[in-house]
């Protein structure tokens, strides 16, 4: 969990609707292996996912810290600005799940995100 309305989760755990809210894939590819009707993702805003040259950057090394600034900075580009608006009217109104495929939610790029979307 995150700020007030804000939730992370893998998107391979079971939906949970009393709780869930709206549900949000927050990754550019749809995760191996999962089906739409099972991942129960009401929006996939891909522009708001890191690009696929900062992923593969990462993925080849790169530092959790300096890609932390790199993604940051994605989001801060003129691509970002309707999605984020768009999120942050979702969570505003009701909760809002943020799914990702990583093991770890907390520790990954929803968690930046969960914190850009934050009043």
């Amino acid at each position: 969990m995150t700020g007030r309305n804000i939730r992370l989760r893998r998107v391979y755990d079971p939906p949970e609707p009393e709780a869930d809210g709206v549900r949000v894939l927050v990754d550019r590819l749809w995760p191996r292996g999962l089906s739409k009707e099972a991942a129960a993702v009401d929006e996939w805003p891909k522009e708001l996912a890191p690009s696929t040259e900062l992923r593969k950057w990462f993925h080849g090394g790169g530092s959790p810290a300096e890609f932390r600034v790199r993604y940051e900075e994605e989001l801060a580009g003129a691509g970002a600005g309707a999605g984020l608006d768009r999120l942050r009217s979702l969570a505003a109104a009701g909760p809002l799940t943020l799914l990702t495929a990583v093991r770890d939610p907390a520790d990954s790029h929803a968690a930046i995100l969960a914190e850009h979307l934050a009043p």
